[in-house]
């Protein structure tokens, strides 16, 4: 049984269209029905009800389905065990946040060009709602985020949980003692973009303490550039909400202090997520390879950034 003609079964089912699935195979329509037609034949089903609009499986189809995504995939399984991992080519499509950007994303991509060095990369960075939007409409093979994805095309593989605290400049001196959620939103708040999970995580606190953020009691400011929240932190110009693993090299270097705060802020989780393609097996190598690379990085940080290093050693000086 020809393994191509089984791929091909799969994009065909996957996208119920004989012209998509020809788009996708770089073929043409009739060569796809040509392999249906020979697969049918050489299975003794049809797999496949065709009119001028639809095409849809039999539940002869229903039941190979599943048989034949396996085989695909671990033939594709195979090739990989046996080839060199440096006669492996291709382009593989990342999108990710920012908070990855700032702590490992550089690891993964060393470790990615040092394994598969003929595979190149195409990143996007975005805020997760949108780099996922963009994984679901094929724009991207693999996604780094704040996830999960629920869609059922989709395998989610965690990460690692990021805890995120509070954090201002030294010079403001809001760190070394006890505060209250009123003591920080005395300050602009620097959270990411609207809809994200820290923006979401900020609102539901002020909530719950009854602060109402839509009454200019709270002067809320977001952004997508995790550059920009950080720098404005740093200058002093408010509280900035960020995961411990982005901030800890400007703790370390006294520009920002981690705050103690009665408001504890939720952890974010983190998640590698790709839609399961037959033929296609690099978006899950890479995937369980930038979880080997953010295990890594969150066990650096624990030893790195404890609690007895939330205030900075040294006074740090202000940058205008």
């Amino acid at each position: 049984m020809n393994i191509r003609f089984l791929e091909t079964f799969v994009w065909v089912a996957r996208l119920r269209s004989f012209s998509s699935a020809a788009d996708k195979l770089c073929t043409t329509q009739a060569a796809v029905s040509n392999r249906i037609a020979t697969l049918e034949r050489d299975l003794g089903v049809r797999l496949f009800e065709r009119d001028l609009r639809n095409v849809s499986l039999t539940p002869q189809g229903e039941r190979a389905l599943p048989q034949a995504e396996t085989i695909v995939r671990l033939t594709e399984e195979l090739r990989l065990t046996v080839t060199d991992a440096n006669h492996l080519r291709g382009r593989i499509a990342i999108g990710t946040i920012d908070s990855i950007v700032y702590a490992w994303l550089p690891q993964l991509i060393e470790a990615v060009k040092r394994t598969y060095p003929d595979v190149d990369l195409d990143l996007t960075v975005d805020n997760s709602l949108n780099v996922s939007r963009q994984l679901l409409d094929g724009q991207l093979n693999l996604a780094l985020i704040a996830g999960p994805v629920l869609a059922p095309e989709c395998r989610n593989i965690d990460l690692c949980t990021y805890e995120c605290h509070w954090f201002a400049a030294p010079h403001l001196g809001l760190h070394g003692r006890k505060l209250t959620l009123l003591d920080v939103v005395a300050n602009p708040i620097f959270a990411f973009s609207k809809g994200s999970q820290p923006h979401q995580n900020v609102l539901r606190l002020l909530e719950a303490a009854g602060l109402d953020a839509n009454l200019n009691l709270v002067r809320i400011l977001n952004s997508n550039s995790l550059a920009t929240i950080t720098r404005l932190a740093r200058d002093g110009m408010g509280v900035a909400v960020l995961p411990t693993g982005v901030a800890r090299e400007m703790v370390e270097r006294g520009e920002l202090a981690q705050l103690d705060v009665d408001a504890e802020l939720p952890p974010l989780h983190l998640h590698a997520v790709y839609r399961e393609e037959p033929g296609s097996t690099l978006p899950g190598l890479i995937a369980r390879m930038a979880a080997k690379v953010a295990a890594a990085e969150a066990q650096g940080t624990r030893r790195r950034l404890s609690p007895t290093d939330a205030t900075p050693a040294r006074a740090a000086t202000h940058n205008k």
